[in-house]
């Protein structure tokens, strides 16, 4: 990963714990590299930014199978809620072994993402530009934490986590 990447990957990654934190941040930890300190998550904020994503795609999901008529929109949408809904259960799993459990409800920051979709007059354009920086930040997160993450128990969700949204980055491209 070049240096522009990891740049790109930490910033990503702000904006998601960011928008995921609905109490005092987890503390990063800084691992240092061949170009730069790139910081890698704790256990606990990967688990809260992994199970937000998740939580978000299956809600924006649902939302956009009832509104949109465009096959391709509801072809990502049930993408993005399975995959939310595997990842999210995964993440229930291994948090189980880590006596974390993934909130049942949306962070403020993503339900105020969820309400702007749904009044959303334009709701094609808009669902799929906001899936399209969701996945985008997402799939920076699962990376970073399966090639960094301290946690040998979410490394394997994380890495489950970065294909799958591998595969929704792709359909967004086709």
């Amino acid at each position: 990963m070049g240096a522009k990447t990891r740049i790109a990957a930490v910033t990503g990654l702000a904006l998601v714990i960011g928008a995921c934190a609905s109490k005092a941040p987890a503390p990063v930890a800084p691992v240092a590299t061949t170009t730069a300190a790139v910081p890698v998550l704790t256990a606990a904020a990967y688990f809260a930014a992994a199970s937000s994503a998740a939580l978000f795609a299956v809600k924006s999901s649902e939302l956009a199978m009832q509104r949109s008529s465009d096959p391709e929109v509801i072809r990502l949408a049930k993408m993005r809620k399975r995959n939310g809904e595997g990842i999210g259960g995964q993440l229930s799993f291994a948090g189980r072994r880590l006596d974390m459990l993934p909130s049942a409800a949306l962070t403020p920051a993503y339900q105020a993402k969820l309400d702007a979709l749904a009044r959303s007059l334009d709701f094609d354009r808009a669902y799929l530009e906001m899936q399209d920086a969701e996945v985008d930040q997402t799939l920076r997160l699962h990376r970073s934490f399966a090639t960094g993450g301290g946690s040998a128990t979410l490394r394997p969700v994380a890495e489950l986590g970065a294909d799958l949204t591998a595969r929704e980055d792709a359909a967004l491209r086709d």
